[in-house]
């Protein structure tokens, strides 16, 4: 028997191949014609694969894969880049019609969202669960031509689970008391956070399903994998589930990367790109009135060997001069150690906290790791300016010499 404190009314809705579907109406033309799609990268093959419709993964593509590898597989596929801003445009536009909808509103990532419909069961008493999900996916559908999957049960793993087994464009509730046969036709690999290292060891001890595990006491989970992963694998083997659904979660990090069409060889160049990537998600950062403390630059070489290096400030920090100061020394190191030509360069923020908390703790000093008050409101205006007339209205002006 799964172990449920109460019978909570919670759903995840996914959107199904999300940045596939906004390429496709960002261009009706041109990717909404393709049925074989991907996006990520360039039809140069070089690149990554952010996600790629249905057919083109009938023949063997995944995210993450590199666009040249799924161009093999795949040789007919169109390949368009990642409509960065559109996507943002249309995950706010989803979110907006869910916050409509349901009282309790968890963005998990840029195409997902948890509802927690706790406090509704008399407003909808008559409706059940899985009419409320198709309710809800059908005014997602209308309001932002969207297609979502949502899976529902009374935690927020099981609607993850049901997610996956509703796609596409479907819907799948697991029913209070119905946790312990759903999970039992399960395979382990499909628990969030067993990856495929996890997998093989419990394979090697002869678990592959979820129901093999639950024969297994905690104590030997425990002792096979360690105390705390042993643990933690009986409470997701068993369903023991009660996080609650948070609308204002606090990101963990924030990230920008991006694969060149052409490897870049020299450190001019790649300070140029790691510029523009830091003023990206700087930005980002400040939008959610964030700051943070740790600094981390990520390059994959000509021959896709991926090295990374961080940095840990002694305080937080939010403003664009600071951060990339920071990202430059990084990308120096990591260069002095291989000077090859690299094809990828990424900047990760992380250590994250709340900004204006942080201000009024009178944690940000006058000058923190190279940032003053005067680098923090030339930032926030620069993001002002931008919001309103456009990103290209202000550029450093080492990036206006691509321009030119």
């Amino acid at each position: 028997m799964v172990e449920r404190t109460r019978d909570r009314r919670i759903l995840l809705v996914d959107c199904d191949a999300f940045f596939v579907q906004v390429a496709r109406l960002n261009d009706p033309e041109g990717a909404g014609r393709a049925k074989l799609l991907i996006v990520g990268g360039s039809p140069t093959g070089r690149g990554v694969v952010t996600s790629a419709s249905y057919e083109c993964r009938a023949y063997g593509v995944r995210s993450a894969m590199p666009t040249a590898q799924a161009l093999r597989l795949c040789p007919d596929a169109m390949v368009v880049g990642v409509p960065r801003g559109r996507v943002m445009e249309k995950s706010r536009e989803v979110r907006a019609v869910l916050e409509d909808l349901a009282p309790v509103v968890q963005a998990a990532s840029v195409d997902e969202f948890y509802l927690d419909l706790g406090g509704t069961e008399r407003l909808f008493a008559t409706e059940t669960l899985e009419a409320t999900a198709r309710r809800i996916r059908e005014a997602v559908l209308t309001r932002t031509r969207v297609n979502v999957s949502i899976g529902g049960g009374t935690g927020r793993m099981i609607a993850k689970l049901a997610t996956a087994k509703a796609k596409p464009a479907g819907v799948c509730i697991v029913a209070p008391g119905a946790e312990r046969a759903f999970l039992d036709e399960l395979d382990l690999a499909d628990i969030p956070g067993v990856g495929p290292a996890l997998a093989a060891t419990l394979k090697a001890r002869g678990l592959v399903r979820v129901r093999d595990a639950t024969a297994v006491q905690r104590e030997w989970l425990e002792r096979w994998l360690g105390k705390r992963r042993g643990a933690w694998l009986y409470r997701r083997v068993h369903g023991m589930d009660d996080s609650e659904v948070e609308p204002r979660e606090r990101r963990r990090s924030l990230s920008s990367e991006r694969t060149f069409f052409a490897d870049l060889g020299t450190d001019e160049e790649l300070e140029r790109r790691l510029l523009e990537t830091v003023t990206s998600v700087a930005a980002s950062l400040r939008s959610e009135e964030l700051c943070a403390q740790t600094v981390t630059v990520k390059l994959r070489d000509y021959d896709f060997k991926t090295r990374s290096r961080s940095r840990t400030l002694p305080e937080p920090v939010e403003s664009d001069a600071p951060i990339y100061e920071v990202a430059r020394a990084l990308m120096l190191e990591l260069r002095a150690q291989r000077r090859v030509p690299a094809r990828l360069l990424g900047v990760a923020l992380s250590g994250l906290l709340d900004a204006d908390a942080t201000r009024q703790l009178g944690l940000f000093a006058e000058r923190v790791a190279g940032e003053s008050e005067r680098d923090r409101t030339l930032s926030r205006t620069v993001d002002d300016l931008r919001e309103r007339f456009g990103r290209e209205v202000v550029r450093p002006g080492r990036l206006l010499e691509d321009a030119d």
